[in-house]
Order: structure tokens, then sequence, then C-alpha cells
């Protein structure tokens, strides 16, 4: 049988969401021919994995499978010297977040990928709630929206329980962990609802005994100014009740949004109570990552620009740097974006 060219991906990585993404584009795309780029040193001797077709352990050989589209699932840390070559190449990205580790290096990312659709897999903006409450807070169900808290904080021993805590991307500095970078989606959402904050100030560090090199718990502060508006972000890898939530004030109500529950309230002055808004479940968790991927290999058929492109995560990454900065000096820190304060 023949393959066309426009049924050709790679998949980089195979931890647990690079085989999440594996399955998901088996089940949208069945008849396609997909690959897998393995960068361990072991990789040569791993099994094929159930839904691929062939194997690599170089990006120049996955370059000659001349793949219309890739996934790149590896740690944060390899990142740009994967995607430099296959974006130099053309072919259009898909890369888990965060982005890298820090801005530093995107400027040529940026150039290289000019012409292709790459996009950043926050896929917490697929969740149909949280597309409700963004949708509410643009329509102006509850005013001007003055100060938000947002909180989101689970166990690193039983994140993964299928691999020791001390081993994982998570819990180590070399690979892109720590809070941070691993609980980014909250700037990623925060930055979809608001835009760029002026400021950042924060707090944190490793406050528990985990066996760990990053940090575990940090608190952040985003300002914005025209309008004025205060941010709060708590993020932590030491809750045991796994947690992720956020509250909006605004100036005629409130929205209280629980990311676990997947529910979504308001309270308003008229309703003088907490009302239910009613948004289509996710009965299934994997749904926002299919929606996610969907939507990828939409705008690679049609070249449209993703949901969150690379100058998106280019930004919420400039906020992890600021947060860095901030805890460094102890003092509040400009944001910087795309190169300029």
């Amino acid at each position: 049988m023949c393959i066309e060219a426009d049924q050709r991906f790679l998949v980089v990585s195979l931890g647990s969401i690079g085989r999440r993404h594996l399955r998901n584009l088996r089940g949208l795309r069945p008849q396609s021919l997909i690959g897998v780029l393995r960068l361990t040193n072991s990789g040569a001797n791993e099994e094929l994995p159930e839904g691929a077709d062939l194997q690599f352990t170089s990006v120049n050989d996955a370059l000659a499978f001349a793949p219309s589209a890739a996934i790149i699932a590896s740690p944060a840390s390899t990142h740009l010297a994967v995607a430099m070559p296959l974006a130099r190449a053309g072919v259009p990205l898909l890369i888990e977040k965060p982005l890298a580790t820090s801005c530093a290096g995107l400027d040529e990312l940026l150039t290289a990928a000019a012409e292709i659709p790459l996009m950043v897999a926050y896929n917490l903006r697929f969740l149909p709630s949280l597309i409700e409450v963004r949708r509410l807070i643009h329509a102006g169900a509850i005013g001007e929206v003055l100060a938000v808290r947002a909180e989101v904080g689970q166990y690193l021993p039983t994140w993964r329980s299928a691999s020791r805590y001390q081993n994982t991307v998570s819990a180590r500095r070399a690979l892109g962990g720590g809070a941070l970078l691993e609980l980014s989606h909250e700037f990623d959402y925060l930055y979809w609802m608001f835009g760029l904050p002026t400021r950042v100030t924060a707090s944190g560090g490793r406050y528990s005994a985990l066996e760990i090199d990053v940090e575990d718990l940090v608190s952040v502060n985003l300002e914005y100014e025209a309008p004025r508006r205060l941010v709060h972000v708590h993020l932590d890898l030491l809750q045991r009740a796994t947690t992720r939530g956020c509250k909006f004030i605004g100036s005629e109500g409130t929205l209280r949004w629980d990311g676990i529950a997947d529910t979504l309230e308001c309270y308003t002055p008229a309703a003088a109570e907490w009302r239910c808004v009613e948004t289509r479940p996710c009965a299934d968790r994997n749904e926002m990552y299919v929606a996610e991927l969907a939507h990828f290999l939409q705008c690679v058929a049609r070249g449209e620009r993703p949901l969150v492109d690379l100058r998106a995560a280019h930004d919420v990454l400039a906020i992890v740097d600021a947060a860095r900065e901030s805890i460094a000096g102890q003092c509040s820190i400009k944001v910087k974006t795309h190169g300029k304060d």
C-alpha cells in the first residue's frame, strides 16, 4: 500500500505523554504511517510500541522519514535541540509544554519556524469548563476582573506512580523540572485570558524533604496595568489532595472554577448566591488531548496559526523567567517579551 506524504507522522520520545499522543494520533489517523524517535542510548533496543510503524534513534534518520508533522514529547531541556532541525526542514511541530526551560535561544526557533504551524501543548485550553470561563470574562459577565487567585498542587511521589518520582522530569532540574515549569499551565491560561503582565513578584524554593533538586513550592504575583489587576498563582508539588482551581473576582461578580471536579460557579449581586454554570462535561480527560491534537492536525492541513502558538509559549516562559529572577533577587521584575522590555 502506498502511503501519501501527508500521512506520515513522527512522535519524539515515549514517556507517558508521548504514548498518549501516539495512541490519540493513531485513533485520529488510523491509516497513517507513524514513526517514533527515541532519544535515549537504549532506544535501539526498545520494542516497537503499539501504534507505531517505525522506530529511529537519530534526528537525521527521522528527517529522512520525511514526516508531514511531528510531536515532540521529550523533556523540556531537549526541545530546542530536537525542534530546530525539524523546523528548518519545514516540519510542522506540536511541542509538549513547556516550550523550553527558559527564553534563552528561542529567537532562533522563532525565525526557523516562521513559515510552519508550531503549537505548544497546553491542553487546558481545550477543557470546556475553562473555555466557558474565558467566554464569560470576555463577555463582561462579572464586570472588570480586578483580582484572580489560581492554585494548583499535587503530591509528586504519587503523580506518576509507575515511576520512581526521583527519576521523573518533574524532579530534575537538568530535564526542565520544578513547579514553575511543570505547572506552567496556570500561567498559560491566565495569559490566554489577560495577556502578559507588567511585573512579576515571586517567592519559593524547595521546602519539603522530597529527593529533588528543583523548587516544590512557589507563590507568584502577576501585576497588570490598564486595567489594573492583581493575579496570585500558587504552585506546589506537595499537596496530598490534588488541587487545581481559580477564582476570578470582578467588579460585578465572581467566577469560581474547579479544574479537578470540572465545575464552574458564578456569584452576582442580582442572584445573591452561588449558581452553577452549565458546561459540557468532560467525562474522559483524554478528550482534551484528542481535541488539542485534532486542532493541531487541522492547522497543519490548512496552514493556519494554532491556538497556542510560538509567541504565546514564549510569553509564558517570559513569566517563568521573571519569577525565577524575582525569587533569586527578592524583588519585583518587569516582564520581557520577544527580546524586548
